[in-house]
């Protein structure tokens, strides 16, 4: 979900329109011939969830200087907007519009097919076979009947960030591997009066990410996925989720009013108490290292106690407990957006652009040759997990689609919340699976 998140990435896979000129809005290919590109000046309109001030706004800032020098006829404006009002308020909203952006954020998956589905969105097969055989299978998660309509620029799973100068002064020797050994680690931490885990409840999807690792570690890998094809919960692995959330939460792992705390706005959010040294661990995609510079006070003494692990196996559970939830973060261009859109999409996941992203340290990217510019320690541990993943879930609310998954986030925050209870989730994205 970058800020799955994501979700959310996802998933994923969020309005007022954003306007733009009128070389932009007769880019449709039903409303006149394909003009040849670049001769007529076009504007783009951008929207993406790199919000806040820091190396990732900053590099997609570059990007489309860069695009533009390359292209002097196309201009290309940015609006930059936190994740969670993107994808569940704004991009919506705009879609319905007369006036969508022409290329915005998209996290694939039954979110896409939706869309895909509202005829929304622009197929773009033919033009980008290059870059799907570079980039490789996560190219599918943005595929819908075997047509592409996005691209990631970002892929990775989900574990949990940790503090070592912390860990240690509570004596834990390594990562946990179990949930009984993250139990211990919570009662060290609050031992020597540390918040042992940071959960941004708020925003309900940093919350939901623990039911979803819950049912990744309940569920066979073969629920999972027909769960995701034919939207059925039958399976009791989904309420066994809940159950073990319920009594991870009875646990109070998490900062007091957790269930008000925002996930990644500022240093009072969840990744700012983890950031800023006030919370020992926050479970959170590999986007975090980004989102985690912009709201520290110390970068340097950040990047000297981060450290990253698997989310923990749940001892007897069916679940493989190699299996991984993830996902990623790409662009999708509207249905009448410009050709020129295609082409800037294209761009983003070019090797060298690619690269440059790698640099930020704000994420993993996917094409290929573009990880060796990984160098956050962090990173190349999540890098390195993601390469040996069994399997991986994409995020749920993204597999499941915007009706399933707003069904799914609100009841089990309601959990968080002390009010909701495994079953309801449960009976929540059933109702909502048959609308």
């Amino acid at each position: 979900m970058a800020t799955k998140r994501r979700a959310s990435a996802v998933l994923a896979l969020l309005m007022t329109g954003v306007l733009v000129t009128a070389g932009c809005n007769g880019g449709g290919e039903e409303a006149a011939p394909q003009k040849e590109l670049y001769k007529d000046p076009v504007t783009l309109s951008w929207w993406h969830n790199a919000s806040q001030d820091g190396p990732g706004k900053t590099y997609w800032e570059k990007v489309a200087k860069d695009f533009s020098a390359l292209h002097p006829t196309v201009k290309i404006e940015i609006e930059a907007i936190e994740t969670n009002q993107l994808q569940r308020t704004r991009l919506p909203a705009a879609l319905l519009s007369s006036d969508p952006p022409d290329i915005f954020q998209a996290w694939g998956g039954g979110e896409m097919s939706e869309q895909v589905e509202a005829d929304y969105l622009k197929e773009i097969t033919d033009q980008v076979k290059t870059e799907v055989g570079d980039i490789g299978s996560a190219a599918e998660i943005w595929q819908v009947k075997g047509k592409q309509y996005g691209l990631p620029f970002r892929m990775g799973i989900e574990g949990v960030w940790y503090n070592k100068e912390m860990f240690a002064r509570a004596g834990i020797a390594a990562p946990p591997t179990t949930f009984d050994e993250l139990n211990a680690a919570v009662t060290k931490l609050k031992a020597i009066n540390v918040v042992p885990i940071a959960v941004g409840a708020g925003d309900k999807w940093p919350a939901a990410h623990w039911w979803y690792n819950m049912a990744l570690r309940a569920c066979s890998v073969d629920t999972l996925k027909k769960a995701a094809a034919e939207k059925t919960f039958d399976d009791p692995c989904f309420v066994k989720a809940g159950q073990d959330l319920k009594s991870f939460i009875d646990t109070k792992p998490f900062q007091p009013n957790f269930i008000a705390t925002p996930g990644q706005n500022d240093p009072t959010s969840a990744n700012g108490l983890l950031a800023n040294g006030k919370a020992a661990m926050e479970l959170m995609g590999d986007w975090n290292r980004g989102t985690l510079d912009t709201v520290t006070t110390d970068k340097a003494k950040l990047a000297s106690f981060l450290g990253w692990f698997p989310v923990p196996a749940i001892a007897g559970s069916p679940g493989d407990p190699k299996a991984a939830l993830g996902g990623g973060d790409g662009f999708s261009c509207a249905k009448n957006a410009p050709a020129e859109c295609v082409e800037f999409l294209k761009y983003i996941v070019s090797p060298e652009v690619q690269k440059g992203y790698a640099e930020t340290g704000t994420g993993l990217p996917v094409a290929k040759g573009a990880a060796d510019a990984v160098k956050d320690p962090a990173l190349k541990s999540i890098l390195e997990a993601t390469s040996g993943a069994s399997y991986v879930q994409l995020w749920l609310d993204t597999a499941y689609g915007s009706t399933v998954g707003n069904a799914m986030n609100d009841g089990i925050v309601a959990i968080f919340a002390g009010n909701g209870t495994p079953e309801k989730v449960v009976s929540a994205m059933k109702a909502a699976a048959s609308k």
